[in-house]
């Protein structure tokens, strides 16, 4: 007697389990359409970054970095900005939209436009600070303080990066004490929000423990902290982890996993945005994420950079 095929099942939601010590929601801080797509070599054309942000925004990111304000000689990939934003119109502005900005001129360009969140983005170390800024990293300080003051006075939300707060590929190891003094000095400032950077992706386990740890005793609490990890060593997810025990509840990602760092050779791609969901989901926390639109959204990316996407999600449920 002959055993009737049975196609096995290609999609399987993940199962479902609540760990305690973690946050009931986090807050997905999707930085695709500006980290992911600052490093590419070939030309974007704007209505493509447009049409990517607008089905990030249909799948539910509701927090979306758009571009930068940086000068185009610096990273040429967004020296479209202000176009990006006027074709976005209304999808552009909100606290849910920021742009980073290096300086005054970028705070400027940004407040033309009637945008109301920035990010500046400021290096825990000596040598990131002087290839990324062209300033040192006690200089950087001082080309912060008046963008973050007047856009506070304008009612702007405002975000801190901090790079290499987990090793720098020039320097290597980089003290904590380093990089907490760098985070409380720009949070001291008056940011709302501390991202902490992993930029070149070296980041472990227990370091993300020790840094929360000085953190918190420089009086810096889970719940003004995002989290930026890339992918160079595996890790990111696991990182993401340790976070989210310590009560993070914001975590940065990217779309199909793009990214990287113009001034840092060594950084690959952000954390995927689809793995951090199916994560999310398994563990039970809230994410707000429509999970297939969002892998449509990344495949269609992929097609648009003529390369597949680097998530293992989008890989299994794409096919």
């Amino acid at each position: 007697m002959r055993t009737a095929q049975i196609e096995p099942a290609r999609e399987l939601p993940p199962q479902t389990g609540a760990l305690g010590g973690m946050p009931e929601k986090v807050t997905i801080y999707e930085v695709g359409p500006r980290d992911g797509l600052q490093n590419e070599k070939g030309v974007i054309p704007t209505a493509v970054k447009a049409e990517f942000v607008r089905r990030l925004l249909a799948a539910g990111l509701d927090t979306v970095e758009t571009t930068s304000f940086v000068p185009q000689k610096w990273v040429p990939q967004l020296g479209d900005a202000e176009e990006l934003v006027g074709l976005l119109g209304a999808d552009a502005k909100g606290l849910k939209r920021p742009v980073l900005v290096p300086n005054m001129r970028g705070l400027e360009r940004a407040q033309e436009l009637g945008l109301s969140s920035i990010a500046v983005f400021g290096s825990a170390t000596e040598t990131f600070a002087q290839k990324n800024l062209n300033r040192s990293h006690a200089e950087q300080f001082a080309m912060f303080e008046p963008v973050v003051e007047q856009a506070r006075q304008s009612g702007m939300w405002v975000r801190a990066y901090v790079s290499m707060c987990f090793g720098d590929p020039w320097e290597g190891e980089v003290a904590i004490s380093q990089v907490a003094e760098t985070c409380q000095r720009l949070m001291d400032m008056g940011c709302d929000q501390l991202s902490l950077g992993d930029t070149i992706g070296v980041g472990t386990y227990a370091h993300v423990h020790r840094l929360l740890d000085a953190l918190e005793k420089a009086g810096l609490s889970a719940d003004r902290i995002g989290v930026h990890f890339h992918d160079t060593y595996g890790q990111a997810l696991s990182n993401t982890m340790a976070a989210l025990t310590r009560g993070v509840s914001v975590v940065d990602a990217s779309a199909g996993g793009l990214g990287g760092c113009p001034y840092a050779q060594s950084a690959t791609g952000n954390l995927a945005t689809e793995d951090l969901v199916w994560t999310l989901q398994g563990l039970g926390i809230e994410h707000g994420v429509d999970l297939p639109a969002l892998v449509e959204t990344s495949t269609w990316m992929a097609e648009q950079l003529g390369r597949p996407s680097a998530s293992r999600v989008v890989k299994a449920l794409a096919g």
